[in-house]
């Protein structure tokens, strides 16, 4: 990616305000003012990565690029924090994910989550933020990263046993009815309409398949439905199917598992 001025693109003068344009991969996809700080991913992402061999930290990496606008980097951290939810082929890890964008849809940041391994998906319901600063020059955009191994290790004493004891108590409910379960959950988050439409009270595509992903990973798991099994069929659908932004997904993510909580 670069920023370059829309006059030595154009050969036109641009108002005040819309001078320079974010070109990524070939393609414009921001117009910014000249006080417009570009954080491009190589310098973002390397400096999230430094963090944490710096830490020490082994991890397993992942990104995600979308349009050339939006994009993830996840560092699934593989150690001795990892968790099982009361069933070893059930596995959580700690997860760092940093967001960046060109077009101003993301806000540059970073926090902590799950990684869940058993459908490859970031769960989103802790979120402690990571503070960074960035400073903009005229010409220049320094990122300076704090230290990462204080933070991983509050988050993995704080946060990540007590989200994980909520996971364990979630699958001790099993789920009665998977139909009335998905219609009740989305009648409490409004995530998507239930039936086909108003003449036809069939399950709609999508809840379909979040039914079928609730069947495949009981199977999977040789287990009964249970809550915790049916907020992942609704996480992997957030994440796999429905077209939200990365930080729309992560507000969504917490309103599902919150809904699904309160049924334990």
């Amino acid at each position: 990616s670069e920023m370059k001025s829309l006059k030595s693109l154009t050969q036109m003068e641009s108002r005040r305000g819309l001078e320079n344009a974010i070109i990524s991969n070939g393609k414009i996809v921001n117009v910014v003012s000249n006080s417009y700080g570009h954080v491009p991913n190589e310098l973002f992402f390397k400096k999230a990565e430094e963090m944490l061999t710096g830490a020490g930290l082994n991890y397993q990496k992942r990104t995600i690029n979308r349009n050339d606008r939006s994009f993830v980097t996840d560092f699934i951290i593989d150690d001795n924090s990892q968790f099982s939810v009361k069933n070893e082929k059930d596995l959580i890890l700690p997860m760092l994910r940093f967001k960046n964008s060109y077009d101003g849809s993301e806000k540059t940041s970073g926090h902590f989550g799950f990684y869940r391994q058993v459908c490859s998906n970031g769960l989103h319901v802790s979120q402690s933020e990571i503070e960074f600063s960035i400073k903009h020059s005229k010409n220049n955009t320094d990122l300076i990263m704090p230290r990462l191994n204080n933070l991983f290790d509050k988050f993995v004493d704080n946060e990540f046993y007590s989200i994980t004891k909520k996971f364990d108590r979630m699958r001790e409910f099993q789920i009665i009815d998977n139909k009335e379960f998905v219609k009740a959950i989305l009648e409490s988050t409004k995530l998507f309409r239930y039936e086909c439409s108003d003449k036809n009270d069939d399950p709609s595509k999508k809840s379909r398949e979040v039914l079928e992903v609730l069947d495949n990973e009981a199977l999977l798991l040789n287990e009964k439905p249970n809550l915790w099994i049916g907020y992942n069929a609704f996480n992997q659908m957030l994440h796999n199917t429905l077209k939200k932004s990365f930080s729309q997904q992560e507000r969504l993510d917490k309103k599902l598992f919150d809904a699904v909580y309160e049924m334990a």
